[in-house]
């Protein structure tokens, strides 16, 4: 073997060595990708790429792929805390109200000034505007109650503030995140104040119905509490608590549903963010419990459907909702219950039709009553519309000036309800 065979040229020895180091180098790099939740697989493939020297641009397909998961974070993060805040400060609340209704309310037929559910209304709201002015203080709030009373009548002030300052959530950290107590009787008085939104096309705005039902919480059925977020008139958070519902998805709606209600198997949140689905959770005491998906159940058949509407004649047209279910050839009976606990039933499955046909022409609905539940059912596969077929709208004010009635449906029959409620409707 000659000397020359055995000496290697310095400029081959270096290419072989950095070529070593580069391989070694990109082989580094591959593991850490493959391991690290923090470099996504569109990501990697450039890297490979740039590593091997084949390509110094970004292909097309990389990058829509870099787009697509880009807009997935993008969805399942936005909206998160209010979605955090909403349920938590919802759930507190609804501690609030079973505490009124055992302790107070139990037995009572009657709603006056001074009743069990004055004391849940005020007692409800201060507890929710506390939380969303802990999270979001610039977000103005749509709301129902005025402290004005209670600045007037300092003995159902103090029931009230009794109920406030005592009822917490048995989780530490959420309380926290909730901003944790109110400071005293006069901060509490301030706080429902802040309620006063006049609501509208602009800005960050939440609407939250303190006990959406009164009749029901008082007889022991169907109520609600809810809150909804509406960014520039559209909106984008939904929570219902409902204390009184069974906490199993696919429990039947029965005839007495609302009334009598144990609270053995009962107490569901329902919630939603626009784009992001529709979920139930069991209500607790605590933290926030595992949800799950929910979604509207496909009508196969028409006459297997169900209706739900209200309890109350004088919230919706009991006789002419008849001849739309006999013209539907819907069979079966309505199924009658108090608040947004229908908007929730409906979401999963445990019925199909909401119907609530006006019963005065002048009547406004008020978007409290219907912004969360407008929501849930759209995101859980449903339709939600006025008798016309316009989709609500939410941006006008503290009612739905601009429409008349509900009509909520799976998306695949809505078509086929609305032509029904109009023919009807155009006989009347």
């Amino acid at each position: 073997m000659t000397v020359d065979k055995i000496k290697q040229p310095k400029k081959a020895l270096s290419h072989i060595f950095y070529s070593k180091i580069l391989f070694a180098f990109s082989l580094i790099v591959l593991i850490l990708a493959i391991f690290s939740s923090r470099i996504s697989f569109p990501r990697l493939s450039l890297i490979a790429s740039h590593l091997t020297g084949s390509a110094n641009t970004i292909t097309a397909t990389s990058r829509s792929a870099i787009t697509n998961t880009s807009t997935q974070k993008m969805a399942s993060s936005q909206y998160a805390k209010e979605l955090e805040v909403a349920q938590l400060a919802v759930q507190r609340a609804a501690r609030l109200t079973k505490r009124v209704f055992h302790e107070k309310a139990k037995g009572t037929v009657s709603k006056d000034d001074k009743s069990p559910v004055t004391i849940g209304d005020f007692g409800a709201q201060a507890l929710i505007i506390s939380a969303l002015k802990a999270n979001f203080p610039s977000d103005e709030i749509v709301a129902e109650e005025e402290a004005a009373q209670l600045r007037e009548d300092t003995p159902l002030r103090d029931q009230i503030w009794e109920l406030v300052k005592s009822t917490k959530l048995d989780d530490e950290a959420a309380e926290q995140l909730l901003g944790g107590a109110i400071k005293d009787a006069d901060a509490m008085l301030e706080i429902i104040d802040q309620g006063n939104s006049k609501g509208g096309a602009k800005g960050r705005i939440w609407t939250i119905d303190p006990i959406d039902g009164t009749k029901g919480f008082l007889r022991g059925g169907q109520y609600a509490v809810c809150l909804g977020l509406m960014v520039d008139g559209d909106v984008k958070v939904g929570v219902l608590g409902c204390p009184n519902l069974p906490v199993d998805d696919a429990a039947p709606l029965t005839a007495d549903i609302g009334t009598n209600a144990t609270d053995e198997g009962r107490g569901v949140i329902f919630s939603a963010v626009q784009g992001q689905g529709a979920t139930s959770r069991p209500l607790g005491t605590a933290g926030l419990a595992k949800g799950k998906s929910i979604a509207m159940k496909p009508i196969t058949e028409m006459s297997n459907a169900s209706f739900c509407e209200s309890v109350e004649a004088g919230h919706s047209d009991q006789g002419v909702a008849g001849q739309i279910a006999q013209k539907l050839g819907i069979t079966k009976p309505s199924v009658r219950m108090d608040s947004q606990a229908k908007y929730g039933s409906i979401a999963r499955g445990a019925g199909d039709i909401y119907l609530r046909l006006p019963t005065s022409k002048s009547y406004q609905e008020k978007i409290w009553d219907h912004a969360a539940g407008d929501l849930i059912v759209r995101e859980a596969g449903g339709q939600v519309t006025d008798v016309s077929g316009n989709r609500l709208d939410f941006s006008v004010g503290r009612t739905l000036a601009e429409n008349k009635g509900v009509i909520a449906a799976p998306a695949a029959v809505h078509d086929q309800v609305i032509k029904v409620v109009q023919e009807v409707l155009g006989q009347q």
